[in-house]
């Protein structure tokens, strides 16, 4: 898997010195536009990951069909839903232009984009132990994996030039939901150690770890995104309901986790951006919860019919292996809010990244 990482990142800064040679009027555009954004970097869970699971031996892999069935070509990528994510619509917005990977075979690993790169890993979490769980790539080694790409690039078109990118690029995290749906409230080992506001307090510490990190690195510019509600994820209900066949409604005794990691996640990227102000950072919090809320709760407003089961399957618990080939997809994926049992459609991805955008832009100025 090095191999791999090695050979894409490699063909990835052949692609960054092109376009920056090539099209210097279209970059000056674009940060004319955007408020010089040359670059984004993603890390994550399944919610940013466009395709790193696909050559490791994990469960939470999505390249294969019905995923991406409207996505350009029909494409699995590896993304867990029928099309695009937050992070693809973000890039869109900023300006940054998706390009066509430099290598024949997609999976290989992380999918490339004209200035930036996901790092993102379907079932990570903050929690180590969320990512040993289902052998995905942890943070640490997105973290790992990012740092390898600036010391190529680096060694390529030279450190200041590189470090300037880097202090101009957007840091996109979308990560957390894991370490309560797939650990926290499924495996019984930090829950044995940990109350709820321990756990999330422990969370906060690998979350405080991962932005120093990054910040060592030369990024000033990260923008953290919240957790939606989980207790509404179909999965979620059908889990922890006790009529949840009959009688499919939020779980609010999960979501209020969410809403109590919200809370402290906020306070804690306030005092990193104080702390940090000096280096003229903007770290910062994206709302994502009172968006998706809102959604939920007035469904027909926003052009949707069906909000408790994926479209995927019956819907109740199916994703990754499970929504597969063979699986029955409904009619309409537009008017369902969930495209598989934890994941939303492309279109339910599209009004939040909408209700996220203000916050995205002010972190570009």
């Amino acid at each position: 898997m090095n191999l791999s990482y090695s050979y894409i990142f490699l063909l990835h800064l052949v692609l960054i010195i092109f376009f920056m040679l090539k099209a210097p009027t279209q970059i000056q555009a674009q940060k004319n536009k955007r408020n010089s954004v040359p670059a984004i970097f993603v890390f994550g869970d399944s919610t940013a990951d466009t395709g790193n699971n696909n050559k490791i031996l994990t469960a939470m892999r999505s390249n294969f069909k019905p995923y991406g069935r409207d996505f350009p070509n029909q494409e699995s990528t590896g993304r867990f839903c029928n099309g695009r994510l937050v992070c693809d619509f973000v890039v869109k917005h900023l300006g940054i232009k998706e390009a066509v990977p430099p290598y024949s075979d997609k999976r290989l690993g992380v999918e490339e984009l004209r200035t930036g790169v996901s790092f993102a890993s379907a079932g990570a979490g903050f929690d180590p132990l969320t990512s040993q769980l289902t052998n995905v790539i942890p943070l640490s080694k997105q973290v790992e994996y990012f740092k390898e790409y600036q010391q190529k690039m680096g060694a390529t078109i030279g450190k200041a030039q590189t470090q300037n990118l880097i202090n101009q690029a957007l840091f996109f995290v979308s990560i957390g939901s894991n370490d309560f749906t797939e650990n926290y409230k499924l495996v019984p080992i930090r829950s044995l150690n940990y109350t709820v506001s321990a756990y999330i307090d422990f969370l906060l510490q690998h979350a405080q770890q991962f932005l120093q990190e990054l910040l060592d690195e030369g990024a000033r510019k990260i923008a953290v995104t919240g957790l939606g509600p989980l207790g509404c994820l179909p999965s979620i209900i059908t889990v922890h309901s006790e009529n949840a066949f009959s009688k499919r409604e939020c779980v609010d005794s999960i979501s209020s986790m969410a809403r109590e990691f919200n809370v402290k996640i906020q306070k804690q990227l306030k005092a990193t951006q104080n702390k940090f102000a000096n280096l003229g950072s903007r770290i910062g919090y994206v709302e994502v919860y009172k968006p998706t809320m809102d959604i939920l709760l007035r469904p027909k407003s926003h052009g949707f019919e069906n909000i408790n089961t994926g479209c995927c399957g019956t819907g109740f618990l199916e994703f990754a292996l499970s929504c597969n080939p063979l699986s029955y997809v409904c009619p309409n994926v537009s008017k369902n809010y969930f495209w598989d049992s934890v994941h939303p459609t492309e279109r339910a991805y599209y009004l939040i990244t909408q209700a996220i955008l203000p916050t995205i832009d002010s972190f570009t100025k």
